[in-house]
């Protein structure tokens, strides 16, 4: 993306618009409900202008540039999960039940936010670890707090922490991906667009689609953290990890 306006032009441009005066908070609330909306491809900072009665050139003091927006989008999502695990702060069992209350808050957070979601893997994949947004930060802290409570040695939580994220990551890109063809279609195989698969080359995928096409749901989420956790503690259940008496 080109260079936003120079300090300056910034301060010249007012921040008053539709909803008074602007906040970071309300900039990424309305970016977010833009995406929400009309996905990704329709944020500019033009738009999102648009969107809140300023000029563009006045959010460049809230997101200095296209990329630090998506940062902050991301940041959004991360403070949705904040506010959810908060409303939910009931205590936890175990080490174990903190970290599916965890991953159970994540998912409906991307659920709900599904246009935004890539950028959970994009902009993380572009941005250092101490540049992250703080919020992104503290839910790092969170997970790898609990690990360390558990008794993991430290070379085990990195690792345990690794495959928890790349789990509920991935576990929700695939919940995610789009499988109707034609939604007009009440016929599901024409629904999903199976005659455009194949038969001789795809016959597995074909077979299958159907069931793909459904969701895993929570429980889908739960039952392979729960195998990938015992993986790790020896089927030890919620009790402490077997590493933690090596």
């Amino acid at each position: 993306m080109a260079n936003g306006p120079g300090p300056g032009e910034a301060r010249r441009a007012s921040d008053r618009g539709r909803y008074g005066r602007l906040s970071r908070e309300q900039v990424l609330v309305t970016a977010l409900e833009l995406v929400d909306r009309e996905g990704l491809s329709a944020l500019s900072m033009r738009r999102l202008g648009a969107e809140l009665g300023v000029e563009a050139m006045a959010l460049y003091r809230y997101a200095s540039s296209k990329d630090a927006l998506l940062d902050g989008l991301v940041e959004a999502l991360y403070l949705e999960l904040e506010e959810q695990l908060a409303a939910d702060a009931g205590e936890d069992a175990d080490w174990r039940a903190g970290l599916h209350r965890i991953a159970r808050a994540t998912y409906d957070v991307c659920l709900a936010h599904p246009q935004a979601v890539p950028l959970l893997a994009t902009r993380l994949l572009a941005v250092p670890l101490a540049r992250r947004p703080a919020a992104v930060l503290r839910d790092h802290e969170r997970v790898l707090a609990l690990l360390r409570q558990a008794g993991f040695d430290e070379a085990t939580v990195s690792a345990v922490f690794r495959a928890f994220t790349a789990w509920l990551l991935g576990y929700v890109s695939v919940e995610l991906r789009p499988m109707v063809d034609n939604p007009d279609e009440t016929d599901p195989a024409f629904r999903l667009g199976l005659h455009r698969l194949s038969a001789k080359e795809l016959p597995t995928l074909r077979e299958t689609a159907a069931a793909l096409a459904e969701r895993g749901g929570p429980e889908g989420l739960a039952a392979g953290f729960d195998a990938l956790l015992d993986s790790f503690t020896g089927g030890s259940g919620s009790g402490l990890p077997s590493a933690a008496s090596r």
